[in-house]
């Protein structure tokens, strides 16, 4: 999955509309960010590369070199370094073989730096929202600014991002997506109603990382 085309034109079109029904009624602003992925994990392209390269030598080595220990070893080196190399490009190994706790890590950490690339902590009264989707680790990740954790707990937040997580499992990212755009909007409604002066401080549109 590539973030450039993961979303369709009318996925496009619809997250932008459910963030543009949502901020006519609160104070809020919300944006949607997708990347690739938020690390290239080599740890997990190691592990792999010993895993396949050890396993698929050791089957050669039977096969066709008598189990000699000097064929084994130079063919063990090679796959391990050939699996390792392609295994960067096939995401379900990566997941296979890397630490859940160290990709949660890493899409947070990625998320939060986003949060202050992309300027969404600019906001007037700091009511940013961030629904950061990272495709690789198949993880998102809600972030709001300062004004927002007042009312709203990271906890709270995460159970919106879990769901949307869900739906890039099942294959209904967007139609999840934006039902979590619409309920959070709901409690920044109670909490940041919309004012006289309101202006749109951050673009409905998606961005692309």
């Amino acid at each position: 999955m590539k973030a450039e085309t993961f979303f369709s034109d009318q996925d496009h079109g619809d997250i932008e509309k459910a963030i543009s029904e949502v901020e006519t009624q609160t104070a809020g602003e919300l944006a949607v960010m997708v990347v690739d992925q938020s690390d290239s994990y080599p740890e997990a392209q190691i592990f792999a590369g010993i895993i396949f390269g050890t396993g698929s030598s050791l089957a050669i080595t039977e096969l066709f070199f008598n189990e000699s220990l000097w064929a084994f070893l130079p063919l063990a080196v090679v796959g391990g370094i050939l699996f390792g190399v392609v295994s960067r490009y096939v995401p379900f190994v990566i997941r296979l073989m890397g630490s859940g706790q160290r990709m949660e890590t890493k899409v947070k950490e990625r998320a939060l730096q986003a949060f202050y690339e992309k300027g969404l902590y600019k906001t007037k009264d700091d009511t940013g929202v961030l629904f950061f989707i990272s495709l690789l680790e198949h993880r998102v990740w809600v972030l709001a600014d300062s004004g927002i954790y007042g009312k709203i707990s990271q906890a709270e937040l995460q159970e919106y991002a879990q769901l949307v997580a869900l739906g890039i499992k099942q294959g209904t990212v967007v139609t999840m997506l934006c039902q979590e755009i619409r309920r959070i909007g709901e409690v920044l409604t109670q909490h940041f109603p919309i004012k006289d002066n309101d202006t749109n401080e951050l673009s409905n549109k998606v961005i692309v990382g």
